[in-house]
């Protein structure tokens, strides 16, 4: 298949669709060689990058717009005690991604970059392929019509402000006077009788627990279990997809900001920064840790084969 690639721009990082075409642009210092994938019916279309501006490599696709299902194939050295963790064969997560289409399929593919066995085990690079277990990045429409949103958000004083702390899916997954299609949802939240609810109690702002996409612990997805608080943020700039009733989670998310804005309530979003989904120096590689392990995460100086722990436990 021949397609057009042209250079595009360094900025912004992640993804711009402008209507006629979509902006690639992804950081990484010390990748040797980086491919943009494209996922259809077809597989997987490669496409290497040859534009690098400040570290960003960088392409635009004409004629590929939202819903294009994409990742990335970072090439380099594998060198973990020295920090470097390259792996081409396995699929990495767009960092920069607005949306990410669902969850890590555990049964796949391997998605550890090694051939798991014992506390050595990731110093022996693993080749098989990971796209079958690794979500995908979405590119995305942007618009949205936030009607007056900007003139009727709630500016609350802090000696005013009363905040709930709850859970998107927890809150309305059993709550009877939710539609029972939008239970669990960023929809369900935004719903008449939740707000009802929430204005009731006198709330004036809520902090959503993460909601930027979240992948499992591969250790819970063995035992049958979820990371149900969602404290494993991969993707920092994407809503978390299983919390979405229609599938398009970047609209379903903005509405429902509106929604509550409009009746009053601001909100406030918990945040995940001292550690991702990758885990430790075993954890599987989805994103970051392939993109550029030495740029994305703090590593011990003498032995940079290990993670500093900022995580207090």
């Amino acid at each position: 298949m021949s397609r057009a690639v042209w250079p595009g721009e360094a900025f912004p990082l992640g993804t711009k669709w402008d209507g006629e075409g979509t902006n690639f642009a992804l950081f990484s210092e010390n990748a040797e060689r980086v491919e943009l994938c494209l996922f259809g019916e077809d597989g997987e279309e490669r496409i290497e990058l040859h534009e690098r501006t400040a570290f960003h490599w960088h392409c635009y696709l004409p004629g590929v717009g939202p819903g294009q299902r994409y990742g990335y194939r970072v090439h380099g050295g594998y060198e973990p005690t020295r920090g470097r963790r390259f792996n081409p064969s396995k699929l990495l997560i767009d960092p920069y991604a607005k949306a990410i289409d669902g969850v890590v399929d555990w049964e796949a593919a391997n998605v550890l970059p090694y051939v798991p066995g014992g506390e050595g085990a990731d110093l022996t690079l693993d080749g098989t392929d990971s796209a079958p277990a690794i979500p995908k990045s979405i590119v995305i429409d942007p618009s949205f019509d936030w009607e007056d949103d900007d003139w009727v958000r709630p500016r609350t004083p802090w000696h005013e402000t009363v905040i709930y702390e709850v859970h998107v899916k927890g809150f309305t997954k059993k709550r009877q006077g939710v539609r029972e299609d939008l239970r669990g949802s960023y929809g369900g939240l935004a719903s008449e009788d939740s707000i009802a609810y929430l204005k009731n109690l006198g709330v004036t702002a809520v902090e959503l627990l993460p909601v930027h996409h979240i992948i499992d612990e591969g250790f819970l997805h063995a035992r049958g279990l979820t990371n149900y608080w969602g404290y494993s943020s991969i993707g920092y700039l994407a809503p978390h997809s299983e919390y979405s009733a229609t599938g398009k989670q970047v609209r379903e998310f903005k509405g429902m900001v509106k929604a509550l804005h409009r009746a009053g309530i601001e909100v406030i979003l918990d945040v995940v920064y001292n550690h991702t989904a990758e885990g430790n120096h075993l954890g599987p590689r989805l994103s970051f840790r392939g993109v550029d392990n030495e740029s994305y995460y703090r590593l011990v100086p003498e032995t940079p084969r290990y993670y500093m722990d900022y995580t207090g436990t």
